[in-house]
């Protein structure tokens, strides 16, 4: 059977939302929202759990997040730090920013042997989107440059306490990826319409296109494209607010390798906590899916 790995992106510094938002609770039992995309991730057949963190994090998550787990999948850990860099490049003496999901991806190749997927720490993903993205990582050639990516309709995406930025998937044939567009400050204004803001002027959206929410899944081999594409854009002197990203390597893998990318459908709604006020909304949400028997009070109790 394919083993199947599970990369957390917990490195972000929270800059809007104030605190590290990846150990805040969310669920009954004080569950974190990465908690609840682990607990899907395991009942859609992952077998692996990677958390990709800061060096001052990293005690904390091994004590709180990778002992609740190491019984049911294989756990490892990954630092993300401003010198983790190829060889020939130094870190810039202002940059305190960290380079990039691309990079956070690539700091984990040691602990990857096979196909992945990869979240955000600080999202909620729904049990559907996980079987969606195993059965696709699958399919993949495990030999060959391959992605994927779980879409979700952009209405079910949105924050109430202000703008986001999405990447809408623009597709080709109806079900592979040509290109992601970034769309930035997007939110439900006072006339029921979501608008897009961009260079002083609006753009009206349906609210039915298909965005990434950072679910995306990869072959091995899709390093290599990391490799290239980090060191390119080290190359080209970035400023300090520069960032490498995984839409800038999937990118590439079209482009440059003429890779096809399957784009899958989900109607689940995902929500995080951009703002401080998206935790209460965040709160109720899974507070609805314990009652409804989606998920048990104690994630972990009935494993152990």
């Amino acid at each position: 059977m394919m083993k199947l790995s599970l990369i957390v992106m917990a490195a972000g510094m929270a800059s809007r939302y104030g605190s590290l938002k990846q150990v805040e609770s969310f669920g009954p039992s004080g569950e974190t929202l990465m908690e609840y995309s682990i607990y899907n991730a395991i009942r859609a057949g992952f077998d692996k759990v990677v958390f990709i963190v800061r060096n001052k994090m990293l005690a904390n998550f091994k004590d709180q997040f990778g002992s609740k787990i190491s019984d049911m999948v294989e756990v490892g850990f990954a630092s993300q730090e401003l010198d983790n860099l190829p060889e020939g490049f130094t870190t810039p003496t202002n940059r305190t920013k960290p380079w990039g999901t691309g990079h956070a991806v690539l700091v984990a190749e040691k602990n990857i042997d096979g196909p992945f997927a990869v979240i955000n720490a600080d999202d909620f993903y729904g049990p559907e989107s996980f079987h969606l993205m195993a059965t696709e990582l699958k399919k993949l050639n495990k030999n060959h440059h391959g992605a994927c990516v779980v879409g979700y309709q952009l209405k079910n995406t949105l924050s109430e306490y202000g703008s986001v930025s999405r990447a809408v998937c623009e597709l080709s044939n109806g079900q592979f990826l040509e290109k992601l567009t970034e769309r930035t400050k997007i939110q439900r204004e006072s006339d029921g319409n979501i608008y897009a803001s961009e260079n002083r002027r609006k753009i009206l959206l349906s609210g039915n296109e298909l965005v990434s929410m950072n679910l995306l899944g990869f072959t091995h081999p899709f390093f290599q494209i990391l490799n290239e594409g980090f060191t390119q854009f080290l190359s080209s002197k970035p400023d300090n607010s520069s960032e490498y990203y995984l839409p800038d390597a999937i990118t590439k893998l079209i482009i440059d390798h003429q890779g096809k990318v399957p784009v899958v459908e989900t109607g689940e709604k995902t929500f995080g906590v951009t703002y401080k006020d998206d935790k209460e909304q965040a709160l109720q949400e899974i507070q609805k899916l314990v009652k409804n028997g989606t998920y048990p009070s104690n994630l972990w109790k009935q494993e152990s």
